[in-house]
């Protein structure tokens, strides 16, 4: 079979969609997530590969790489355009913001001396290896909590979404302030990137978003999306805090009526930005699947099985994930959440861990780090996923509670329901 025929390529792409969504549908049934199908799926295809003989590409890791940069545009796209900022919900978003921080925070530098004491001599170096390991994967939260309770489900795609941000962020605040040896320089360079990310933010958004309701022709949404990535790299040539960008745009499109306030108000039409509004969501929802779909695949073509025999990665890797699970329990518990199950397992590790990894930069890769500890993590991180939702906990429905204190009432009510029985 000529593996290089155009017709061929076309039908191995779309099986592997087609698969993907089947993938997706089976997740729903089960609780098992699909990144972990489809990572397997990807082994499956390399195994025939190398029964085939048949090479795997040498810009493979390149195209894993692009992917990833792309997904992780649309994932934060996704995740912002999800995010209803009212004010009933301040209270659960603040909670889900310093859950996430402070669990990221405690996660990288445990993990960081884990990696320090038992692998990398430099606790600095160690870093690099543990962020992506402490950061939680909205990619595979997002589409499986759908059948929890609504606090919980929105607490975890808020504290999700906050830990992609968080983490990405601190991770590239790292690796460009790697160099520095003043203290004082990087906190102020710090502070000075995200105030100007964010300023300029706001500003392309607002323009981004009073642009976007006066386009009238039909394509315009891949334009638009198109213009973020473009934004989105040349903010990363400039070494800013693109991701910002990103994150703001989304905020500001989805809770226009909150940032479209007073004499900004008049330049809205309302209308027009929630029909977009609507589109966009599909488009950038399917968009993300398609290209998780991929990374996922060629990760699961990518992955050397050789590095899960080794007993110590193992034991590093078990370790690492009890203690990501140990610092999770008293966050939540700290955050005062009144039934942490199945809340506390739903903490997988996927897209962001594995882009990252892909992301330290050169002067600071070391070899002896075996890549089997991430395979380990995330396997084990989505095995505990799975079981938190296929055995979580019955929780009774909130019932609102009948307060009539006369008989009588209570004898209204019920003949009131009755005649509007019978109108029906």
């Amino acid at each position: 079979m000529n593996f290089s025929s155009p017709y061929i390529i076309t039908i191995l792409i779309s099986s592997v969609v087609i698969i993907s969504f089947l993938f997706s549908r089976f997740s729903k049934r089960t609780n098992i997530p699909s990144a972990i199908l489809l990572i397997l799926f990807g082994v499956g295809i390399k195994l025939g590969m190398d029964q085939l003989e048949i090479a795997s590409s040498g810009n493979i890791l390149q195209v894993l790489e692009l992917l990833g940069v792309v997904g992780l545009i649309m994932i934060v796209l996704e995740a912002a355009l999800d995010l209803k900022l009212t004010r009933d919900k301040s209270s659960l978003i603040v909670k889900s913001f310093l859950v996430a921080l402070v669990s990221l925070m405690l996660c990288s530098f445990s993990i960081g001396w884990i990696i320090n004491y038992f692998i990398i001599d430099s606790f600095f170096q160690s870093l690099f290896y543990a962020i992506p390991l402490s950061i939680m994967s909205s990619a595979i939260i997002i589409p499986s909590v759908g059948n929890l309770r609504p606090e919980k489900k929105e607490f975890l795609i808020y504290e999700s979404t906050f830990s992609d941000i968080l983490g990405i962020m601190f991770f590239y605040f790292l690796s460009g302030y790697a160099d520095s040896t003043d203290a004082g320089a990087i906190v102020l360079g710090i502070t000075g990137n995200i105030v100007i990310t964010i300023v300029v933010s706001i500003i392309i958004s607002y323009a981004m978003v009073l642009l976007l309701q006066t386009l009238k022709e039909k394509v315009k949404l891949f334009f638009l999306i198109a213009l973020l990535i473009l934004l989105y790299s040349a903010g990363k040539m400039l070494h800013m805090s693109s991701l910002l960008i990103i994150l703001v745009f989304g905020l500001i499109l989805n809770n226009y009526q909150l940032f479209f306030t007073g004499k900004l108000q008049k330049f809205i039409k309302g209308d027009a930005l929630d029909h977009v509004l609507e589109d966009f969501h599909v488009v950038t929802l399917e968009s993300a699947f398609v290209i998780r779909t991929f990374f996922f695949v060629i990760f699961g073509i990518t992955l050397d099985l050789a590095s899960l025999n080794d007993i110590n990665t193992a034991l590093i890797g078990v370790g690492i994930t009890l203690l990501m699970y140990l610092i999770r329990f008293v966050c939540l518990k700290s955050a005062g959440l009144k039934s942490i199950m199945p809340v506390l397992l739903i903490a997988p590790r996927g897209l962001i861990t594995v882009l990252l990894f892909f992301s330290i930069p050169a002067n600071y890769l070391f070899e002896g780090f075996n890549p089997g500890i991430l395979l380990y993590t995330i396997i084990l991180t989505n095995i505990a996923m799975s079981a938190g939702l296929i055995f979580k906990p019955t929780e009774a429905a909130d019932i609102d509670k009948l307060n009539f204190p006369d008989i009588n009432e209570l004898d209204e009510e019920l003949e009131k329901i009755k005649v509007a029985k019978v109108q029906l």
